[in-house]
């Protein structure tokens, strides 16, 4: 397939376009900047929605809406975020949400954006917990502290951590473009997720590192390392089961977290 991927140089992208391309796929990223393999939307889009996934992707499925020859599939990223943070309650595809705070309203118009009525182009949304990888996102910031045997829980520890290991989220992404079947919304969390509190995530990477983890985080510093809005999502968070990306035939490479950590600190 040709495919063209958003964001393709990000942390995400990267792992992505990996992946697409060691399965033979041709790879297109949209940037900011010209260059092989880049489509440049010049310095006009850049000012007026740059700064806004929604109004990105609205803009993306309209040009795939009045395209003559649209896609076959249109894999939008969204996040967890979309379901409201509690320590009890579990959430699968089919969970209400999307309405009670600023994240949830954002993941709501993101994934309304990415609506095209009466296209032939297959839609799916993939909702990510936490990406754990090498080289970026959320655990580059915490392995320093870790290993200097600094590291604990974040806030009380007993809040759900949605996670997932980038290689899957990648594999998700792909097996959503290569399933010509599916649609719809796959929650881009690992199985072992909904059971994985943030003070878990502190003692196994910890284990991963050989270090010990008895030092906890206030939340004010992790407000303060993180920023006020992904803080959120490491000091609250969802239970949340990948039912239909397990009923959709996909396969995790990691399932587990000490396995994902291990692949990453190892």
């Amino acid at each position: 397939m040709r495919v063209l991927v958003g964001g393709g140089t990000g942390f995400v992208g990267r792992a992505l376009t990996q992946l697409l391309q060691s399965r033979g796929h041709e790879v297109t990223h949209i940037s900011r900047q010209g260059g092989r393999d880049r489509i440049s939307w010049g310095d006009a889009f850049c000012r007026e929605v740059i700064s806004s996934r929604v109004e990105t992707t609205k803009t993306l499925a309209k040009a795939i809406a009045d395209t003559e020859q649209p896609p076959r599939a249109w894999v939008v990223v969204t996040g967890v975020g979309y379901y409201r943070p509690s320590p009890t309650a579990e959430y699968t595809e089919d969970s209400p949400g999307g309405d009670f705070d600023f994240f949830s309203r954002l993941v709501s118009s993101w994934e309304a954006a990415a609506l095209i009525p009466g296209s032939p182009t297959r839609g799916v949304v993939v909702r990510s917990g936490v990406v754990l990888g090498r080289g970026g996102g959320a655990i580059s910031q915490m392995l320093w502290p870790f290993r200097l045997a600094l590291g604990g829980p974040l806030g009380s520890g007993l809040q759900p951590f949605p996670w997932i290991h980038i290689r899957d989220l990648a594999g998700i992404v792909c097996h959503a473009l290569e399933s010509e079947c599916l649609q719809g919304i796959l929650n881009g969390v690992s199985p072992s997720s909904p059971a994985t509190s943030n003070g878990t995530f502190a003692r196994e990477l910890a284990a991963a590192l050989g270090r010990p983890a008895l030092l906890p985080v206030p939340a004010w510093a992790v407000r303060a390392v993180f920023g006020a809005e992904r803080a959120v999502m490491l000091l609250e968070g969802q239970r949340v089961v990948p039912k239909h990306t397990l009923e959709s035939g996909y396969h995790f490479i990691f399932p587990d977290l000490s396995r994902a950590l291990k692949d990453i600190v190892g």
